[in-house]
């Protein structure tokens, strides 16, 4: 049985500030929690119901600190889903040892993304198109966000994600000739644009877009065009689905 200390401390876990404090964030579900454990993933703590327990391997078991066995009901009070999974975990946040600012390859910057699907969507995408860093904006949703973790359906273990002032990124990026590219309306189509192997690619928010003050800083202007005469319910992409287009497009084209 869980106390009531433990599960008070996991659903203060749900909050950033808690999150920042502790160094650890919430995972969920059967399939991440093994995903985890599969990568060699430290688990401080995994509460799941016994039947779950019962089905990890000794080589998983070796990278979980604690094993607490819980009942549905129990795994409900603690849960940030509505109908909870036979599984959830505490994981360290990731300490990342790379530079902050030594862009290499193809990078993604994100600008004030707000939305916890929009994030987990575009390091899913990150992940499935090679891409090794995000660097977000300091006002950007937290990645640890639990509606982010779940979102990125484990994508979260191959993509860095760091949170930088944008303007010192990009300004570094400049000086060291770097190209940005830029998701705008004014833009040129991705399709006929010529792309390369390295460079930053900026996505603004949801729905205010790129930030003016880092407009100075964009060499390309890219355009997602549309294939279609529609009047209602297309006036744009969200960024998550944006991202994903430009990215396929861009590892379409790697030499």
């Amino acid at each position: 049985m869980i106390s009531k200390t433990r599960a008070n401390f996991i659903i203060s876990l749900q909050k950033k500030k808690v999150r920042d404090e502790e160094k650890l964030f919430i995972i969920e579900g059967d399939k991440l929690v093994k995903e985890f454990l599969s990568s060699g993933t430290c688990v401080k703590i995994l509460v799941a119901k016994p039947e779950f327990i019962g089905s990890l391997t000794a080589k998983m078991r070796q990278y979980v600190e604690e094993i607490e066995p819980a009942s549905y009901e129990e795994l409900k009070k603690i849960s940030t889903l509505k109908t909870p999974h036979n599984a959830l975990a505490i994981v360290p946040v990731f300490n990342y040892t790379s530079e902050l600012y030594a862009v290499k390859n193809l990078t993604v910057a994100l600008d004030f993304v707000q939305d916890p699907g929009n994030l987990g969507t575009i390091i899913r995408a990150a992940a499935w198109f090679g891409i090794s860093d995000i660097y977000c904006s300091n006002d950007c949703v937290d990645v640890y966000n639990p509606k982010v973790v779940q979102a990125t359906m484990g994508a979260i273990l191959n993509v860095r994600v760091h949170y930088c002032d944008l303007k010192e990124l990009l300004n570094n990026a400049v000086k060291n000739a770097i190209p940005v590219f830029a998701a705008l309306l004014e833009g040129e189509s991705v399709y006929g644009h010529e792309l390369g192997n390295n460079g930053i690619i900026l996505l603004g928010n949801e729905s205010k877009g790129i930030s003016e003050e880092l407009h100075p800083y964009i060499s390309h202007k890219l355009l997602i065009t549309r294939f279609t005469n529609a009047k209602y319910g297309v006036e744009s992409l969200n960024v998550g689905m944006a991202a994903s287009i430009i990215l396929s497009e861009f590892a379409r084209r790697q030499k």
